[in-house]
């Protein structure tokens, strides 16, 4: 079953997609939740001429998007957590690294940002996804609470 796109969703497709799903999906669960309609040649054509008229709109978006990470990369970030020895009581996980931007004073959704689930003092990385071209990789550091 072909479908178009109507949101993102996770693991399928960005908005304005064209994808091939299996059946009942696509009918039990994307077309009624609003994420999806079906692809005919008539929707086709009309989101062929749509993604022609947004083209150059996309490009402003995607040098906002650089830009952004260009900023995004210049925080350094460092979140200090409660440890015995070099494993933390508890876990880091990305609502901790949208937070500590926040601070930093770049205001990330938590869902754009995939790092892992992080048990131990040390150094990683997150990678950030501001726009369906742009994803940034930033560096972040885990100490232990004095």
């Amino acid at each position: 079953m072909e479908l178009i796109l109507r949101k993102d969703v996770q693991n399928l497709g960005f908005k304005d997609d064209v994808v091939t799903v299996k059946n009942g999906y696509g009918r039990n669960f994307l077309i009624p939740q609003g994420f999806a309609h079906l692809a005919t040649s008539s929707a086709k054509k009309v989101l062929a001429e749509n993604l022609k008229q947004r083209a150059h709109k996309e490009a402003k978006v995607v040098a906002d998007a650089k830009a952004l990470a260009e900023t995004l990369k210049a925080i350094e970030i460092k979140i200090s957590a409660k440890a015995g020895g070099e494993k933390l009581f508890g876990s880091i996980t990305n609502i901790d690294i949208a937070e500590a931007l926040a601070k930093g004073g770049q205001v990330i959704d938590r869902k754009f940002i995939t790092s892992g689930i992080v048990k131990r003092i040390g150094k990683y990385s997150a990678s950030v996804r501001l726009h369906r071209d742009v994803i940034v990789e930033l560096p972040y550091e885990i100490i232990a609470e004095k």
